[in-house]
């Protein structure tokens, strides 16, 4: 426990030298399989990665534009939405308290509540994002590097551990589903900002770019991310337009969620890459107060990462396990009973 603490602390203490690392090891993770692709047909491995990094600095670059522009009109005009939002909120409890015979006491619960607290959450996570793509060169050459040494990988580990099939059938299966579970995820999320962003601008909500994009990279975090991207929408949609326009956007993120997040998303993932909700919750806290706001968006993929780190190790899968949903827990238990039934 001792050692476990010092961990923490060493990281946090490196989470600025960490964290763009990180987002580079993940992009790389993404983007493997495209370049590996190109290298079996013929393409030089050095071209193939130049044009992967390529692609992902312009989509850096869009981002970028994006994050730059639209967070800086929003930080400005949050006051007044803030402000907006406390005359709302005041007027509905001095409605209550009038007309419905309500007690004053409700006046001093609405004192402890700060509804504007999600927007200010957003401005928070999208200032600290931004803050890290300004290592924009450091992440990018780190993919790099990253990616040229993956045609290498397989001999490296083969000298490391043995030539023989079973030494590199672990780490060749943990990097496969790890990639698989972020290619997926990454390809869900953008369908999910598509969605978001063309919702808000149906409604004529400001700043719909930013919402899809909230949407987007909120999405790596189940379940309590949409529900993180849809409160701020919800709140500016009551601000800006009405009660009318509030439910609307509402009902449009639960409809999001409720098409990739139940239906599609664990149709494409299959079993062995889900976690417990306490699990998501607690390592949503626990990398934030690593990292920060951006540890929150990562906490969803390092904690996958760990859990196959830990599944795939025969004296380590039960606490892999543990972590996991009970839909992965049963799936393990048939598979552990099938051999005992045969």
């Amino acid at each position: 426990m001792a050692a476990i603490v010092v961990v923490i602390y060493g990281m946090q203490m490196m989470s600025v030298l960490l964290v763009p690392f990180l987002l580079a090891a993940f992009l790389a993770l993404i983007t493997v399989r495209p370049m590996l692709w190109m290298q079996e047909h013929r393409v030089p491995s050095v071209l193939a990665a130049l044009l992967i990094v390529s692609m992902i600095m312009m989509l850096l670059a869009l981002i970028g534009t994006i994050l730059g522009t639209s967070i800086a009109d929003f930080t400005a005009a949050l006051p007044t939405y803030q402000a907006r939002l406390d005359v709302i909120i005041d007027g509905a409890f001095d409605f209550m308290v009038t007309n419905l015979n309500v007690d004053e006491s409700i006046e001093s619960i609405g004192d402890m509540i700060d509804p504007g607290w999600a927007m200010g959450l957003v401005a928070g996570i999208l200032n600290s994002l931004r803050d890290v793509l300004t290592n924009t060169f450091l992440i990018i050459f780190t993919m790099i590097f990253i990616l040229l040494e993956a045609s290498t990988a397989k001999v490296k580990f083969a000298a490391a551990f043995g030539a023989s099939e079973h030494s590199l059938e672990r780490p060749r299966l943990f990097l496969q589903n790890l990639g698989r579970y972020l290619g997926i995820k990454t390809l869900v999320s953008i369908a999910t900002g598509i969605c978001a962003g063309t919702l808000t601008w149906a409604l004529h909500l400001d700043f719909p770019l930013l919402w899809a994009m909230l949407a987007f990279l909120l999405n790596y975090v189940p379940t309590i991310g949409s529900i993180i991207a849809a409160v701020p929408a919800v709140l500016l949609a009551l601000v800006q337009i009405g009660p009318g326009a509030a439910g609307a956007t509402a009902v449009g993120f639960v409809g999001i969620n409720i098409v990739f997040g139940n239906f599609l998303e664990p149709r494409l993932m299959g079993y062995g890459v889900g976690i417990s909700p306490l699990v998501v919750f607690v390592g949503l806290v626990a990398w934030g107060f690593i990292f920060g706001p951006v540890g929150m968006l990562l906490s969803v993929p390092l904690t996958m990462t760990l859990k196959m780190a830990l599944e795939s190790d025969e004296r380590t899968r039960w606490v892999a396990i543990l972590l996991g949903s009970e839909r992965d827990a049963e799936y393990a238990l048939r598979s552990s009973e099938k051999p005992a039934a045969d």
